[in-house]
């Protein structure tokens, strides 16, 4: 396992991974297809946001993207043949590391409503809720994290 920063060969790849662990969920095509401008990641994506990715064997397993400026996670996707066998607890000490070193104290992040009992369990803290970026009437949990 290893985990290294993305890199522009790697945009199709990520971008296919959002959407597959984004339908793990169970969301409707047309829900998916709504969302697809932004589970794609682009070379200017990754030119803004730090983006780490895991892999094994060459394999995409795992992203992260965090946006320096917002003091902001952007994102944490895991491939859905890979959930539920702690990569998403190495990508976030991963993260957690990266942003410490940044000398960020704290961050927040809009999180999928699956993913909040994940990132509650990480020690982030629901401090209220934001609109999605896709569906405005669709209420988001709004989470912050303090780094240790």
């Amino acid at each position: 396992m290893m985990i290294r920063k993305a890199m522009t060969e790697d945009c199709h790849n990520l971008s296919n991974l959002a959407y597959r662990s984004k339908a793990h969920w169970g969301y409707s095509e047309d829900f998916l297809a709504k969302c697809r401008d932004d589970l794609t990641v682009t070379e200017a994506y990754l030119e803004q946001h730090l983006v780490h990715v895991m892999e094994r064997d060459n394999e995409l397993i795992a992203f992260y993207s965090f946006s320096v400026q917002d003091k902001k996670l952007d994102a944490l996707f895991i491939d859905p043949e890979h959930i539920g066998k702690g990569y998403g607890k190495q990508m976030w000490s991963d993260l957690l590391s990266k942003v410490k070193a940044l000398h960020i104290a704290e961050f927040t992040l809009d999180s999928d409503p699956y993913a909040e009992a994940f990132y509650a369990i990480m020690g982030a803290k629901r401090i209220g809720e934001v609109a999605s970026t896709v569906f405005p009437d669709r209420k988001l949990p709004l989470m912050h994290v303090y780094v240790k």
